[in-house]
């Protein structure tokens, strides 16, 4: 299944498909086999780089397009 990654407005970032999140030192999350995950945009999740839903507390405003 291809890799699928959505902004979402004014929220996190949406991975679906055939991936692997690795941190800085490229050692990979555990996922558990989950094909889809929400990474944090707002910098204000507790459990980082994951998305808690932080953004909608704290009033995250940023809203993405696709540009050429």
């Amino acid at each position: 299944m291809a890799t699928t990654i959505t902004v979402k407005n004014n929220g996190s970032i949406r991975v679906e498909g055939d991936f692997q999140l690795l941190d800085g030192a490229g050692n990979p999350f555990d996922l558990q086999g989950k094909t889809a995950i929400s990474l944090c945009r707002c910098g204000e999740s507790a459990n980082k780089p994951f998305c808690d839903g932080a953004h909608k507390a704290c009033n995250f405003a940023s809203e993405v397009s696709a540009t050429a």
